[in-house]
C-alpha cells in the first residue's frame, strides 16, 4: 500500500517510518522552509528517529497525494482548514484520508472530519487518536489506539492495514465521541500541568474522574455516545497527557503556573476555547474547560480557580 505522510513534526515523522516498518511504501511531505524537513534531508533522522532508506522525503504535495492510496495528515489542528484549501484542486479519487491529530477548529468548534468535509466532502476520511508518545513507540514499548470514521467497513479497513503488536488499534464506534474526546483530553492535561505547577498533585485523580465527566457530557449533547470519554480517546489516553514528562500539554500547565517560557505546540489552548464554544452551542456546563480558559486567557489566579472547581456546590457524583 501506497502511504503519504503530511507533516514532518515527531508524530508524523514517526507515522512514516511506523508505515514503511510494517510493509508500505511511505513518502513523507513536509513544507519548503520548514526548519524539521530541512533536518530530515540533511540527516535522515530527527531527535527521536531515524528514517529508513524506504522512506521518500518531498516538498512536493501533488507528488504525495497522487502517489498515495492512504493520506496520514498530522500537522497542527488549528493548521488544517489553510492546508485543505491549498490542496481541494489535487486528485483525491480513491484516495482514504486519515486524520493523526487532536483538536477542534478554533472560531467554528467544528470537529476535523468537519473541516475535511468542507473542501473534499466525497473524500473516506478518518481519524486514528488515543494514547502513545513517539518516545515511548521508538523503544518499542507497545500502546493501544483506536480508529474512527462513519463508515465501518472504512474504520475496519484502516485498523487491518495499520494493526500490530507495538500498536493495537480497536475498531471506533463513535466519530463525535473519539474527535471530541481525543481533543479534550489536551484541556485536561493543561488543567493537570497547573496543579503540578502548584504541588498539587494529589488532585489529579479527582481531575481524571471529573474531566472525564464533563466531557461526557459534551459527548452526549452533541449526539455521541457518552461512554466513548471513558475509552482510548479520552480517558485511555490520560496517562500520556496528565502524567507523562513528555506531555507538551502537562508541561504548558506546568510552564504557565511557574511562569517560565514553553515553546512546543500544546493544542489545549486552542481546543479549550473551542470547547467552550460547543458547551455555549449544546448548553453544557464544563466548569474545568472554563477554569483552564480563565487562567491561561484571562490570567485569573491558578490558586483561586483551582480551589473553586474542587470546591463547588454539593451534588451527587453523576449528576448532571
Amino acid at each position: 500500500m501506497n502511504v503519504a505522510v503530511i507533516g514532518c513534526g515527531r508524530w508524523g515523522t514517526f507515522h512514516a517510518v511506523y508505515s514503511a516498518d510494517i510493509g508500505h511504501k511511505v513518502i513523507l511531505w513536509g513544507r519548503e522552509g520548514s526548519v524539521n524537513m530541512r533536518h530530515l534531508m540533511q540527516q535522515r533522522r530527527n531527535e527521536y528517529i531515524e528514517l529508513p532508506d524506504s522512506v521518500e522525503l518531498t516538498h512536493d504535495i501533488a507528488y504525495a497525494v497522487n502517489a498515495s492510496q492512504y493520506i496520514i495528515i498530522s500537522i497542527s489542528a488549528q493548521q488544517l482548514r489553510d492546508f485543505l484549501q491549498s490542496v481541494r484542486k489535487l486528485d483525491f479519487s480513491d484516495k482514504t484520508l486519515i486524520l493523526c491529530m487532536k483538536g477542534i477548529e478554533q472560531g467554528s468548534g467544528k470537529r476535523l472530519t468537519q473541516v475535511v468535509e468542507e473542501f473534499l466532502p466525497a473524500v473516506p476520511v478518518a481519524v486514528w487518536v488515543g494514547p502513545g508518545h513517539v518516545q515511548n513507540y521508538v523503544q518499542k514499548i507497545p500502546n493501544c489506539m483506536v480508529v474512527d470514521s462513519k463508515d465501518k467497513n472504512l474504520t475496519a479497513r484502516v485498523v487491518r492495514d495499520f494493526n500490530t503488536q507495538l500498536m493495537r488499534l480497536y475498531i471506533g464506534e463513535d466519530i463525535v465521541g473519539a474527535e471530541v474526546g481525543a481533543a479534550a483530553k489536551n484541556v485536561i492535561g493543561i488543567a493537570a500541568g497547573i496543579l503540578d505547577g502548584m504541588g498539587f498533585t494529589s488532585l489529579k485523580g479527582a481531575l481524571m474522574a471529573r474531566g472525564a465527566r464533563e466531557v461526557s457530557r459534551l459527548i452526549k449533547a452533541m449526539g455521541g455516545n457518552e461512554l466513548t470519554a471513558y475509552g482510548l480517546s479520552h480517558l485511555g489516553d490520560y496517562e500520556a497527557t496528565l502524567f507523562s514528562l513528555y506531555s507538551n500539554n502537562r508541561k504548558f500547565g506546568e510552564a504557565f503556573v511557574k511562569k517560565e517560557v514553553f515553546d512546543k505546540l500544546a493544542e489545549g489552548v486552542y481546543t479549550t476555547d473551542a470547547m467552550l464554544l460547543l458547551a455555549h452551542k449544546y448548553e453544557v456546563d464544563l466548569p474545568i474547560t472554563k477554569g483552564i480558559k480563565e487562567i491561561i486567557y484571562y490570567n485569573k489566579d491558578p490558586g483561586d480557580v483551582m480551589s473553586s472547581l474542587f470546591i463547588r456546590s454539593i451534588k451527587t457524583e453523576f449528576d448532571d
